[in-house]
């Protein structure tokens, strides 16, 4: 890869204005600008070229020549975009920088620049990425919680995607023990995707940082996340899948990331349970098991005085009813009408000690009627 040569601070910052206007070039991506720059030695030399002479070296397609030539005339508002980011709370980081994280300066495709709300992630702190199904299911969510909550504690910082599901959750576990923890979008970063998130989108960009490739205001296009995919797992020293079907995007990232050179490391399932399909596949291909933190904990090789252990409740504080309700349920949800049958008990006094054992933090209600113990 080309080193970029010494040059002035000036120099430099002209550079970066040349750079900038170029990644708001629609269609080319970063492959393109790497090797372009690479090919030119500077971008400002390749803003000096005709389209003739760009497409000539066939680093590029002369369609994409001609875009880049056609979006010359607006070198003045991306300058004056890129001056006034600060305004908005936002930078942007490119590979010219220092700022640069060096876990992504060898990647393939690393991003020619990255707009960034907050933080990025320390280069000395250890990082995971916990990712995996949108469509979770109850002990999926309550899994990637406990893992954001317990390896931040350790002081490990948490990447992720911001997607409902997993991804959300071990951010929101992370943020619960007060650590740093780091959103990539497939939009914007004045985008929040999804809506639903925009509490915990806040959140992060105070408690770590939101970052993205792509362009101030572009939209959630199915087509971004694939790509946003590889710079979660760049991020990371390793990549935890939690709940993952067999065809999953989850599945990509955890490819991009043994690409990458990256650990990966997969929660075991039920074999019935499709959403457990792809993480079995993964463990059975090589990935790690991760039954508990400590698992994940011992490939940074972090000691601890206390073993974490799944949350263990003390019968012995329960009433004999509150005993008999709290044994009918599992990791599984479970209707209310599946719990009466279960214990014995009338309706009534069923919901009451359910409400009580949830308000007591030994169940939890994933959706209306639907009860599960708590991790």
């Amino acid at each position: 890869m080309k080193e970029l040569p010494e040059t002035s601070a000036e120099t430099a910052r002209t550079e970066k204005e040349y750079l900038y206007w170029l990644c708001q070039v629609p269609a080319l991506g970063a492959v393109g600008i790497q090797a372009l720059w690479e090919s030119f030695g500077s971008f400002r030399e390749i803003f000096c070229r005709s389209p003739e002479e760009l497409s000539r070296r066939k680093i590029i397609s002369r369609a994409a020549a001609a875009g880049i030539s056609g979006w010359k005339e607006r070198i003045a508002d991306t300058t004056g975009q890129l001056n006034g980011l600060s305004g908005k709370g936002i930078r942007f980081v490119s590979f010219l920088d220092e700022e640069y994280p060096a876990r992504l300066k060898h990647i393939y495709g690393r991003p020619a620049g990255l707009y960034v709300k907050g933080k990025l992630p320390k280069e000395e702190a250890p990082s995971v990425a916990i990712i995996g199904a949108r469509g979770c299911s109850s002990y999926g969510r309550q899994v990637a919680r406990m893992l954001g909550s317990s390896l931040g504690r350790e002081g490990i910082q948490i990447i992720s995607g911001l997607a409902l599901g997993v991804d959300g959750e071990g951010h929101a576990g992370a943020l619960s023990a007060r650590a740093d923890t780091f959103a990539v979008l497939g939009c914007g970063v004045d985008v929040c995707y999804p809506r639903e998130h925009i509490d915990m989108y806040e959140q992060i960009r105070k408690n770590g940082g939101i970052i993205s490739e792509f362009p101030l205001g572009a939209a959630p296009h199915p087509g971004h996340f694939p790509m946003r995919n590889r710079i979660i797992s760049g991020l990371s020293d390793a990549v935890v899948v939690v709940e993952a079907r067999e065809k999953s995007g989850s599945l990509i990232t955890a490819e991009l990331a043994l690409e990458q050179g990256k650990e990966v490391m997969a929660v075991p399932g039920m074999i019935t349970d499709a959403l457990s399909r792809g993480c079995n596949n993964l463990i059975r291909q090589g990935a790690a098991a991760v039954t508990s933190p400590e698992d994940i904990l011992e490939y940074f090789q972090i000691k601890r005085d206390k073993m974490i252990k799944l949350r263990e409740k003390n019968e012995k504080t329960l009433a004999k009813n509150e005993k008999m309700v709290y044994s009918c349920l599992d990791l599984q949800p479970k209707f209310i009408d599946q719990v009466v049958e279960a214990c014995g008990l009338p309706l009534g006094e069923c919901m009451t000690i359910l409400l009580e054992l949830e308000l007591r933090g030994y169940i939890l209600q994933p959706t209306d009627h639907y009860y599960v113990k708590r991790i």
